[in-house]
């Protein structure tokens, strides 16, 4: 069974950084673009940043620069780094192929930037 557990999400300051995790279960992954989403109160979920199988990085206009996006093919396992936090950073973030597929979303992680 196909399963994405997001993990490393919590409370920072602004200018402050985290680093998510995304377990994957499923070598299908290794062969799969990713992506990083995220959903904050009332808005849509969007697209944060993805990673194609072999590195090639793309990123949302109010990310780039800040936020980084790399896997760990051996682990099955998607970061994102996240530095220079804003409260408009605070939402929950999940991870999934990309483009999503709407039965692999997990639960997420949330990420609140706030002084």
């Amino acid at each position: 069974q196909v399963q994405l557990v997001e993990s490393g999400g919590g409370l920072v300051q602004p200018g402050g950084s985290l680093r998510l995790s995304c377990a994957a279960s499923g070598t299908i992954f290794t062969i799969m673009p990713m992506g990083w989403y995220r959903q904050a109160p009332g808005k849509e979920r969007e697209l944060v940043a993805r990673i194609t199988s072999g590195g090639i990085t793309d990123y949302a206009d109010s990310v780039k620069g800040r936020f980084t996006i790399s896997r760990n093919s051996a682990k099955n396992t998607v970061y994102l780094q996240m530095n220079h936090l804003k409260p408009e950073d605070t939402a929950v973030y999940y991870c999934n192929i990309h483009p999503p597929r709407i039965d692999y979303w997990g639960q997420g992680t949330q990420v609140t930037v706030s002084s």
